[in-house]
């Protein structure tokens, strides 16, 4: 199975200490709202999904969507969810750390899109 969705070491320590503090979490990578294009991290059910969000997988024990629209852009590239220094300016429960979630990509290679046209298109939210 390829994974849509990945994170980065760094990201999944920082997601353990958010899980510490708020709970069960959730991931939405934003479509240009707010703090452009940031993956955005909510207290789980904080965040309303409907039809048109695309569930890629879960990281660090999360749930991670993205907006139809969104998906159609990077369907062929893996995200790789990092963290870096500086505050967002999204409602992201990192916020207050000073630091951000970030999406970095790659492209997938012929094999793993073969991979996942085998396996389907992901499952919608709802």
């Amino acid at each position: 199975m390829v994974a849509r969705v990945e994170i980065t070491p760094a990201a999944a320590e920082l997601v353990e200490r958010l899980k510490a503090q708020h709970g069960p979490l959730m991931f939405h990578q934003s479509g240009g709202c707010c703090d452009g294009s940031a993956p955005m991290c909510y207290p789980a059910g904080d965040f309303r999904l409907g039809p048109q969000d695309v569930k890629l997988g879960t990281i660090a024990g999360c749930d991670f969507h993205i907006g139809a629209a969104q998906f159609e852009y990077w369907q062929h590239t893996q995200l790789i969810i990092d963290v870096v220094p500086g505050r967002g300016s999204g409602f992201s429960v990192e916020a207050p750390e000073g630091v951000r979630f970030l999406t970095r990509s790659r492209v997938f290679t012929d094999a793993e899109v073969e991979a996942l046209e085998k396996e389907g298109p992901p499952a919608r939210a709802a």
